[in-house]
């Protein structure tokens, strides 16, 4: 077989479709075959039989009420119902052949004969019988009665079996449904697996767009709910891969160009220690803390990244306790208070009572150092920074505010997506890769801590989070909150 002919797939839906209404088909077919077979030779002799008593009691009744009469009707009843009738009275026979088998030949002569002894031997006056003569079953009925002109002798004989016209008729019509049926089949199995398939090619088609790159492929389901929802799906994630890809893009050149800045200013400085202030104790101690300022700068950088990566993995781990939240926001004050003597910044501090929760320290730690360093990155030319910690009787939450330039309201919404930085950003130098607030995101999210942000556009923003107040911890873990409380202390 030529490698450039197709095979068939018979694990497709298109195929099993197809075989699997087929099957059905044939199944349905041979189905009605077996019944025929069970309605002529089982049914059409159970209704025979019915059919033939109420004939007989019929005209028996009317052979005693209406003689004159009977002739005629005894004649429509035979052809009508396919029956043979004979009546012997003192006199003379009338007979009326509807059976076109018997016709008055040996067969009818043996089953008369037989009818008429087992009469004789009855008791009641009538003989209800099935004999089989050849191929053939017949009902023989005979009954014998007292009228006015003396006693008379009913015979009734009704074929049970099909005639072979009837029979050959029905096989015609059988195998004609058969076909239509078959042939019906497979046209709606061509259909509707057409149907079917279809939309999961387009669907699979545009994936395979997709798999190259391409972000702009729509993806169609077609007429039906379950490839409509699925269509649905691959848009949203074909446009949230557009975006991450472009954001992915923005954070590579973000991050070239924040670690170039600092390896730069480290390799100038160590070759200006090295040629210039190397005799000299003060400036040499001046390039090394702009070496080491920048080393932090690039340790922050990587920090932060392996973090994305890790909490984009599930591999971080939290090392929770009891601890008071307070002091823990008032460390992180005091880490970016001296910006306030040095730079002008205006950074202030508002606590509330002291408040045990439960969760990791350092992350939770981590979290307040990103919202105050986005706040300083972005306060306005009052350079107001404010740490504000509200306590109710079950939770905690931890604000903090500043008057900068605010986040467009379109945009509060994606700030906490990963490589995402506001159209704001680009009008000012800013430090940073673009992933803190999802790391953010992603801590809060493991204490299960609800969190948000509220801008307006000129007047500034609130980065909050909140925590549950710490009530019936285990013994282990607030005797641990207790003993690093008293060590700080």
């Amino acid at each position: 077989m030529s490698d450039n002919k197709k095979k068939i797939d018979f694990n497709s839906i298109r195929t099993t479709t197809l075989v699997y209404f087929m099957l059905f088909a044939l199944f349905l077919v041979a189905i009605i075959w077996l019944l025929q077979d069970f309605f002529v030779n089982n049914y059409y002799e159970t209704l025979r039989v019915q059919e033939a008593s109420r004939t007989a009691t019929s005209i028996q009744g009317q052979f005693i009420e209406n003689r004159r009469g009977f002739a005629s009707y005894a004649e429509e009843i035979a052809d009508t119902n396919n029956v043979y009738i004979r009546v012997d009275t003192n006199d003379r026979s009338y007979y009326f052949d509807g059976v076109s088998s018997l016709e008055n030949g040996p067969a009818l002569t043996k089953i008369l004969a037989s009818a008429r002894e087992n009469l004789e031997a009855s008791s009641i006056g009538a003989y209800n019988h099935k004999v089989s003569i050849g191929s053939s079953k017949y009902l023989v009925s005979a009954t014998q009665s007292t009228t006015p002109i003396g006693v008379s002798t009913l015979y009734i004989v009704a074929p049970l079996s099909p005639e072979k016209a009837t029979l050959e008729i029905v096989r015609n019509l059988l195998m004609y449904i058969s076909f239509i049926v078959l042939i019906l089949a497979l046209l709606l199995s061509l259909y509707l697996s057409s149907r079917l398939t279809s939309p999961i090619e387009n669907i699979t088609a545009s994936a395979k767009n997709l798999v190259k790159g391409n972000y702009n492929v729509q993806f169609d389901g077609g007429q039906f709910t379950e490839t409509n929802t699925l269509a649905e799906v691959l848009n949203t994630a074909s446009y949230e891969l557009e975006k991450s890809d472009f954001y992915q893009r923005e954070i590579i050149a973000n991050v070239s160009h924040d670690l170039k800045t600092p390896l730069t200013m480290i390799k100038s400085y160590a070759e200006m220690i090295n040629d210039i202030s190397g005799d000299n104790p003060e400036k040499r101690r001046e390039h090394l803390n702009v070496i080491i300022t920048e080393t932090d700068r690039l340790n922050k950088l990587v920090t932060d990244m392996m973090s994305a990566s890790k909490l984009q993995s599930n591999a971080i781990e939290l090392d929770k306790q009891v601890f008071d939240i307070v002091e823990m926001a008032r460390e992180v004050f005091d880490s970016v208070e001296v910006l306030n003597d040095h730079d002008g910044y205006d950074i202030r501090f508002s606590p509330c009572k002291q408040a045990f929760v439960y969760g990791d320290r350092d992350k939770i730690s981590q979290v307040l150092h990103n919202f105050v360093s986005n706040a300083v990155k972005y306060c306005g030319d009052d350079k107001y920074v404010c740490i504000d910690l509200r306590k109710t009787s079950k939770k905690v939450a931890v604000h903090v505010l500043d008057r900068g330039m605010g986040i467009p309201k379109d945009e509060l919404s994606h700030v906490w997506e990963r490589y995402y930085r506001t159209s704001a950003n680009h009008e000012r130098a800013i430090e940073g890769s673009g992933i803190g607030l999802s790391i953010v995101k992603g801590i809060l999210s493991l204490h299960n801590a609800n969190y948000g942000v509220e801008s307006t556009e000129g007047s500034g923003s609130d980065f909050w989070f909140e925590m549950p107040i710490a009530k019936n911890m285990p013994a282990a873990d607030r005797k641990r909150g207790s003993s690093k409380l008293e060590e700080r202390i």
